[in-house]
């Protein structure tokens, strides 16, 4: 491990994606500068990746075991799974690997190019440098930061969030955003085996998780653009169980009690 940094992207037929998105990211902080002792370093901030792959009959995993053995064996990891499991067990998986290999900043990301990945070092920043727990790419925090996405959807996903504050009384403006930093106390601190909900319900779900712990949260301004290639995995269920677990978060809030706060 080369970097205290890994981004976990889940991924279901990304064969059109996942070789770009995966030397996207593996290209930042490639530059380098000399240090004071003469050494080149790399002049920003690296990142490593795990795929979280569900069985894609696409070869998705194929050719990530192709770029793990040709280019890249010390800085991309995969974990295959029999099938399509959730969006939420992938992360969740993903998880409980990073906090068993030691990374201290734990990032979420879709294979599909919707999350540039020249933000990530903003968001890496977000909570390096600014001490946050959890740094949120958010859509909808500064406008609506939203590129080639039906109205419906774009209608949808940000009522969705307002829905959540409403309800819930959390005042972040992106509850379902994906796309994010997590401290490594934060996730070894939310119980990551009662986390319920799989699709938008997980995200919102754990966002809300570490608000009532009492982590720091910012968000991040990004822009969303649509995926370009492949197909996306959205469906009625997933916005149905945000819609209802919402209503369950805010009952947990009254009456759940969550671990505490740990010390820096």
């Amino acid at each position: 491990m080369n970097s205290d940094s890994i981004v976990i992207i889940p991924t279901y037929n990304e064969k059109e994606n996942i070789e770009k998105i995966i030397r996207a990211v593996l290209a930042l902080g490639q530059s380098t500068v000399v240090s004071a002792d003469g050494s080149m370093q790399p002049a920003g901030h690296q990142f490593n990746i795990l795929v979280i792959d569900d069985g894609s009959p696409d070869g998705t995993a194929q050719i990530v075991h192709r770029l793990m053995d040709t280019e890249f064996a010390d800085r991309l990891f995969i974990l295959e799974r029999s099938g399509k499991l959730g969006l939420g067990t992938a992360y969740i998986t993903g998880f409980k690997w990073a906090l068993e290999h030691q990374y201290d900043y734990i990032f979420e990301m879709d294979a599909d190019f919707s999350h540039d990945p020249n933000d990530l070092p903003r968001l890496y920043s977000a909570c390096h440098d600014e001490g946050y727990d959890l740094a949120i790419g958010s859509r909808y925090v500064s406008g609506v930061n939203v590129v080639n996405w039906p109205i419906g959807r774009v209608l949808m996903s940000y009522f969705a969030s307002k829905y959540v504050r409403f309800v819930t009384g959390f005042k972040v403006h992106d509850t379902t955003a994906g796309f994010k930093c997590y401290k490594r106390r934060v996730l070894q601190t939310i119980e990551l085996d009662k986390i319920r909900f799989k699709g938008y319900g997980f995200q919102i779900e754990m966002k809300y998780t570490a608000h009532k712990i009492g982590f720091r949260i910012k968000e991040v301004p990004v822009i969303f653009i649509n995926r370009r290639e492949g197909v996306s995995k959205m469906s009625g269920g997933i916005f149905g169980e945000a819609f209802f677990g919402v209503m369950r978060l805010r009952w947990d809030g009254w009456f759940r009690k969550y671990p505490p706060l740990p010390a820096d």
